[in-house]
């Protein structure tokens, strides 16, 4: 079983150097017990501190973390942010879960045509997806 979450990609993160808040970076690709993967146009030094948002959810989760990895990858670079809170990783895991709904939710109306509450999506997601959504070892 894996040990990340790969994250939507139609869900919108903000992801800013902390020292440069108005420069959104690029996407996120995967979340971990211990932190993120993204994609960035730019290298990014290591110990750069990084604004993670998803403002998907109210209030929208935010958090610092810190570049302990980045590599290039053709004319992109992938990089690696640990949490800097370890409270961070348990809030981490349940927002991507509520990605994960919301983008099943939006797949749902889009494919199917139905529309479902927050809580209906919640309860077909968890009974068709729960079960294969990484477990980290806490």
């Amino acid at each position: 079983m894996r040990s990340y979450i790969r994250h939507p990609a139609d869900v919108p993160i903000e992801l800013l150097p902390v020292d440069r808040a108005s420069e959104n970076l690029s996407r996120i690709k995967d979340v971990s017990i211990g932190g993120l993967s993204l994609k960035s146009d730019r290298e990014l030094a290591l110990k750069t501190l990084i604004k993670i948002k998803i403002p998907l959810v109210e209030p929208p989760f935010e958090t610092v973390g810190v570049v302990v990895w980045c590599r290039r990858i053709h004319t992109d670079y992938e990089v690696g942010l640990r949490f800097i809170d370890e409270q961070d990783a348990y809030a981490a895991r349940m927002v991507e879960q509520i990605c994960h709904i919301e983008h099943y939710r939006a797949s749902v109306l889009e494919h199917e045509g139905r529309s479902l509450s927050a809580e209906d999506a919640a309860k077909e997601w968890i009974k068709k997806f729960a079960r294969d959504f990484p477990q980290f070892d806490f």
